[in-house]
């Protein structure tokens, strides 16, 4: 009971720092401008749908969880803390459609 208090309490009280956002945000845009590169790599000898869905998937989540971290690094000068990382996640569950949408091209 008291995780999800302060679970829902942290999600109202946004501590991600505006840039590293800002930054994350571009990279999801440039991950759908780049599709043709992500798909050369999906796409380079692996015969399974379901796998090069989840291999898809796996570069772009890859990719921002990297420049989230490096961010971290690079703005704040410290890795992030739970609650960054919480949001983190967060974030990537708010463009689930749109990594959906871009993972329909890894046929």
């Amino acid at each position: 009971m008291i995780f999800h208090i302060l679970f829902n309490h942290n999600q109202y009280n946004k501590v991600m720092d505006e840039k590293i956002q800002k930054v994350l945000e571009e990279k999801i845009h440039e991950s759908a401008n780049r599709i043709n590169e992500i798909i050369s790599l999906v796409n380079s000898g692996v015969e399974s749908k379901e796998w090069r869905w989840s291999f898809g998937r796996g570069i772009i989540i890859g990719r921002l969880y990297n420049s989230f971290y490096y961010q971290s690094r690079r703005i704040l000068k410290r890795n992030p803390t739970e609650q960054e990382f919480s949001e983190f996640i967060q974030l990537l569950k708010d463009h689930y459609d749109e990594f959906r949408e871009l993972s329909l091209k890894f046929n």
